[in-house]
């Protein structure tokens, strides 16, 4: 959990023991099928006709290309469903003497924009108000679309902060795959600073937890620089899981 930059308030940790179901896409890891004999009773020494139909895995990156920084352009018509994983900024409270009275979790947004319209906001809320398994937005987008995805969070003078997004913010904003490596200013797998509603979605080795047909964006709100121990990407954690229209 991580508290954003005020001047009256210090940074400080919280972790919470919220843990999500991971929401995976719905396409299989394994070829499935089915095989038909006909007939089904044959004599001795002769043959049925087979047939078959067996359906491969999916893979988001068969069906989309990912543009630097962070752009999801698809290359065929499919289903898209948005979900947020977590929110991580909080803001830290101290009395006179430095000692610590209290903390909150800030309201920040998820946003969205498809090719050149505007940005909508898919997520407003705090951390308590986070339903993993609950589908933010959905739509079907066509081959050539420029999606992108960003956040911001509430400063504490009722302003938005800096919006970050994958189209403006090489560092900031970072669209992952299944079996990616984690960035390393993520925390490590096991260690104490790793946001509880990341840990399901990492491997122990540090990789992407995600289903094959799933893209998800950790974003960094409230800092820009990655010497600070601050910048752990870990302040809004997007899902986006594709379909293949079926008719």
């Amino acid at each position: 959990m991580k508290t954003s930059h005020m001047a009256a308030l210090a940074a400080h940790v919280v972790a919470y023991s919220f843990v999500p179901q991971i929401c995976h896409a719905t396409d299989p890891a394994i070829p499935v099928g089915t095989l038909d004999a006909f007939p089904t009773v044959v004599q001795t020494g002769t043959h049925p006709t087979l047939t078959w139909d067996i359906q491969y895995p999916s893979l988001v990156e068969d069906v989309i290309d990912i543009i630097d920084p962070g752009t999801i352009q698809p290359t065929q018509t499919l289903f898209m469903d948005v979900r947020i994983v977590g929110t991580g900024v909080t803001r830290a409270f101290f009395d006179s003497r430095g000692r610590l009275t209290s903390t909150e979790s800030v309201t920040a947004q998820a946003r969205m924009r498809v090719n050149s319209g505007s940005w909508s906001t898919i997520f407003q809320g705090n951390l308590y108000q986070v339903n993993p398994n609950q589908v933010v937005h959905t739509r079907q987008v066509v081959s050539g679309n420029l999606i992108n995805f960003g956040g911001r969070y509430l400063l504490s003078n009722g302003s938005w902060s800096t919006t970050y997004t994958s189209e403006n913010s090489t560092t900031n904003v970072i669209a992952l795959v299944d079996g990616d490596l984690v960035p390393n200013r993520v925390p490590d797998y096991g260690a104490p600073t790793l946001e509880s509603f990341l840990r399901p979605y990492m491997t122990s080795d540090n990789r992407v937890n995600i289903g094959p047909m799933d893209v998800i964006y950790v974003m960094e709100l409230t800092h820009t620089n990655q010497n600070d121990s601050g910048f752990d990407l870990q302040d809004m954690v997007v899902l986006v899981t594709f379909r293949r229209v079926t008719n």
